[in-house]
Parts: structure tokens; sequence; C-alpha cells
């Protein structure tokens, strides 16, 4: 089989941990130095009084799988495994685009809803040793993705400072794959890798809000990770494709800029 450039897998847990841990260092800091804060001119200054408000975002995100492995699959073969690599995650990046409602609840909490359409490939490079595989076409599987996205969100603000205010947001989301093949009658002798339709996540992440003359400009970082096994196992019980894998669960990176 041809050789694949791979990129280094992410892990997505600890990438969310870490950046969590300097943002949290982050406004520890800013707080320690509040006193020194000049003030200045604010702009947008009752913005966040308002009951309910909207706007929309744009960004880029990186999908990947959490794979959970048939228990012989990379055992030795002294053991009776089959003493096989794990299978190649090759990640893309992928867009985000949507809409948001807020709902303010106190001063530092804001409930927010932001349906989204969500796009990107992941692809699956199975090891040469893989037995049942022979041509090109067997070893790579691309999983193309096309969610609506329904996130309800918790948003924690800190105190603003001047013209920018920092925050930490989690929630709960269900997400839908217009192209999971749920319901195709093909599998992977065909070709055609299978997914579920819906999936359960839980969210967490962080952002700034940069209060403009005439709108609020916030970006921010979310880790998203899928609660479901979202695998649908080939007909055949055997299959080289699926019969290894017990789980699948989504893990993701978004990156958004929103526009309030």
């Amino acid at each position: 089989m041809p050789q694949y450039i791979v990129p280094q897998n992410l892990n997505l847990p600890r990438a969310a941990f870490l950046t969590l841990s300097l943002f949290l260092l982050g406004i520890t800091v800013v707080n320690a130095q509040y006193p020194t804060v000049t003030e200045r001119v604010q702009n947008l200054q009752d913005f966040d009084e308002r009951f309910l408000h909207y706007g929309y975002y744009f960004g880029i995100n990186q999908f990947g799988f959490k794979f959970e492995y048939e228990k012989t699959y990379s055992a030795p073969t002294i053991l009776s495994g089959r003493g096989l690599p794990d299978i190649e995650l090759v990640k893309n990046y992928g867009f985000n685009v949507g809409l948001i409602g807020d709902m303010r609840i106190n001063k530092f909490l804001n409930l927010r809803f932001e349906p989204g359409l969500y796009y990107n490939q992941r692809d699956f490079i199975y090891p040469d040793a893989t037995p049942g595989l022979s041509t090109d076409q067997d070893y790579l599987r691309e999983i193309k993705s096309t969610y609506i996205h329904l996130p309800l969100l918790i948003k924690f603000s800190a105190l603003r400072i001047n013209n920018f205010k920092p925050y930490l947001v989690g929630g709960i989301s269900s997400s839908f794959n217009l192209s999971s093949n749920k319901k195709s009658t093909d599998d992977n002798s065909n070709n055609v890798f299978r997914v579920i339709s819906q999936t359960y996540n839980y969210e967490i992440g962080f952002g700034v809000d940069f209060y403009l003359p005439y709108f609020k400009f916030s970006p921010s970082i979310r880790g998203l990770f899928s609660i479901d096994n979202e695998l649908i196992q080939d007909v055949d019980p055997m299959s080289p494709w699926t019969s290894n894998i017990n789980n699948l669960f989504s893990q993701a990176i978004l990156i958004n800029f929103t526009f309030e």
C-alpha cells in the first residue's frame, strides 16, 4: 500500500486541560492587577444588561476519534492476540457557521444556544498487517461528516476590564450527522463506512469578549467530547474494518469567532 504522511494525533483531553489551566492562570494574574488597571472610555456600556440578544459565528474545527479496540487486537500473538498496531487517524480541518441566542441570568452567567452547521473529514489508514485487506482502496477509509450541531451552554464571565472580558463556557450538545450512512444497505465491503446519525456530547472552553464601538467580537476555543459510540458494525462479523473496534467516540477542538 502507498505511504501516507500522517500528522501527529493531538491528545484532545490533555490539550483542553492545559489551555483551560493557562486561561485560569491568566484570569488570576489580571484580577491581581485589577487595582492598577487604567480606566478608559467603555464601548457598548449597556450591552450586557439586555435580557436577550443575538449574533452569529464562524470558525474552524478539527475532529478526531477516540478508539476502543477489541481486547485481542493489539495483544501479542503469543497470548492469542493479533498483535496489530493502532489504526492511523488523519485529522483534517473543517469549518463551522451558526447563530447565537443569549439570555442573561445575572451579571456573571448567561444561557446560550448556538445552533450551527459543522463540516469535517477524518481518514482511517489501516495497518499493513490487517488480514483481509489487499488493495490501496481497502487500506483507506474517508469519513466525511456534516453535522447539525445544537449546543446549550452556560457562559461564566469575569468582571469587565475596560473593553474586554474573559469567560469560561461549558454545557451539553447534540449533533445530527447528515453524512452518517446509517440507513445505507452497503457497508465497508462496498467502501461505505457507517456511523450513527445522532450523538450527545459535552463541551468546555474559554474565550474573551471585546467590546468594539458597534458590536461585540468574541474569539473562543472549546473542546467537544462525545459520550456515544458512533460505530455501526459491518454485516460480516469478521470485517477487517470494524470487527477490531468496539467503540468509536468523536472528539474535537472548535475555534469560533462570534459577532453579537
